[in-house]
């Protein structure tokens, strides 16, 4: 393990938990790589009471931020609606840091500056704050839904800031209607790389694919605010969090050596999120995996590798781990490193047992899996393979100790016996409830320690 170790700024650590052991002839090689960052930005979602630029090569030098707002007719629906929209940007705004760029945009079936309105961005002070809260105040809403042109309004505009640290949050309430979905996938491809987004749906009209989707694609966290009264502390959170980010842009990097192959790389907690087709080649043999921005967090990544087979008493390295950050030159600053090995034995006891962490977070992949699959079902009207998948989901969430999850299952089913995955499917659902269900699946527990 290698650490980066200077005062005051983030420091990294790359931890490997893995069974090294394998069978004679044994190929598949399983680890769980988990990467903390310790020193800068938020703990809990705090927010900072200074902050200043970061220190690790290549860190940010500042930050800037878009919020987009959804602002169509069906906003009006019911009145506090656009009200609580609003206010919750109004709360964010204020929770912006000094010397933070910003910008507001307003979504319809176009996207349109509100603030500053001028092609760029405003920095952040008690006069632009005090201005951009002014300027909501004459949102209205109507017209459609195209989050594709509000997602190239906000690369445009955090584009004109020269900073490391480029994020945006995304309010909708309803469907992408008034595009194309080739349209926001080529919006998501263009800006995929570019800034990291959260995605709050609220209500119960907007699409739960569609939202988690973006989310996924822009390497941060989604939502349902089932109620228009929790937007403001939920925009608030979401602003502290984003002004906790110290590094942009980090990458997994993983080397294999001849003959390996890599089978997938997942990010596992604290969200199930599949990495293994963004990979970008970054030499021989080695891929970088995006990870995003990164504060004061800790987070879980599953690495599976096969390797050549091999007999009893023979070791080789499976994987060699880093967490890299670019330069303006090319050459990455590595930032901490971590090897995955493998040893192959003929002790049956040594070879069979299977890693904590490993086992924990099979089972909560497959946990984001069997929910999303049961709901699907239920939709369907399969209703046999939905009691089924759902009644899998309540068995892992309990012996996984994913408690939020097994009380959102609750609300779906009846569990008759949470050991043996017995439930029944409940005769009416919330919409509140699925949609909540579905959108957090995703949502792991850490490894009980």
């Amino acid at each position: 393990m290698a650490n980066i170790s200077k005062s005051n700024v983030p420091q990294f650590s790359v931890d490997i938990y893995q069974n090294e052991f394998l069978p004679e002839g044994g190929r598949e090689v399983n680890a769980i790589v988990t990467v903390t960052s310790t020193g800068g930005g938020t703990t809990g979602g705090l927010p900072l009471a200074t902050h200043g630029p970061a220190d690790v090569p290549g860190s940010a030098a500042g930050a800037a931020v878009v919020i987009m707002v959804d602002c169509s007719g069906s906003m009006d629906y019911p009145p506090t609606k656009m009200r609580s929209a609003r206010e919750a940007t109004a709360a964010a705004i204020d929770t912006i840091r000094d010397g933070v760029a910003f910008a507001v945009v307003a979504g319809t079936h176009v996207a349109k500056e509100v603030y500053p309105g001028n092609g760029g961005v405003a920095v952040a002070g008690p006069a632009t704050r005090h201005q951009a809260k002014e300027a909501l105040r004459r949102l209205s809403s109507g017209g459609g839904t195209a989050i594709g042109t509000w997602l190239r309004l906000a690369d445009r505009l955090l584009s004109t800031a020269e900073v490391s640290i480029r994020h945006g949050i995304l309010l909708t309430d309803g469907r992408n209607e008034h595009e194309k979905p080739e349209q926001l996938r080529a919006a998501l491809e263009s800006c995929a790389g570019r800034f990291t987004c959260d995605a709050r749906g609220v209500g119960t009209d907007w699409e739960v694919k569609e939202l988690t989707g973006i989310a996924s694609a822009l390497l941060a966290t989604v939502d349902i605010v089932a109620d228009p009264s929790g937007l403001e502390a939920d925009f608030r959170r979401m602003m502290e969090t984003a002004m906790g980010k110290e590094v942009a842009d980090v990458a997994l990097r993983v080397w294999t050596p001849q003959g390996a192959e890599i089978q997938y790389v997942k990010q596992v907690a604290p969200t199930v999120e599949d990495l293994t087709a963004r990979r970008t080649e970054a030499g021989p043999r080695a891929g970088d995996y995006p990870t995003g921005s990164w504060g004061d967090e800790s987070r879980d990544y599953h690495v599976n590798v096969v390797v050549p087979a091999a007999g009893v008493g023979q070791e080789m390295l499976a994987a060699r781990i880093s967490l890299v950050l670019p330069q303006p030159d090319g050459t990455p600053s590595v930032l901490g490193q971590g090897l995955v090995r493998a040893l192959w034995t003929d002790d049956m006891a040594a070879s069979t047992r299977i890693n904590p962490q490993v086992a924990h977070y099979t089972g909560q992949a497959e946990l984001a899996q069997v929910i999303q699959q049961g709901l699907e079902a239920r939709k369907q009207g399969d209703l046999d393979s939905a009691t089924a998948k759902l009644g899998r989901a309540v068995q892992l969430a309990s012996a996984s100790g994913n408690d939020d999850t097994a009380k959102l299952l609750a609300k779906v089913v009846d569990v008759v016996d949470a050991a043996t995955g017995t439930v029944r499917l409940k005769a009416r659902v919330a919409d509140a409830d699925e949609m909540t269900l579905e959108t957090r699946s995703t949502k792991t527990v850490r490894v009980k320690k």
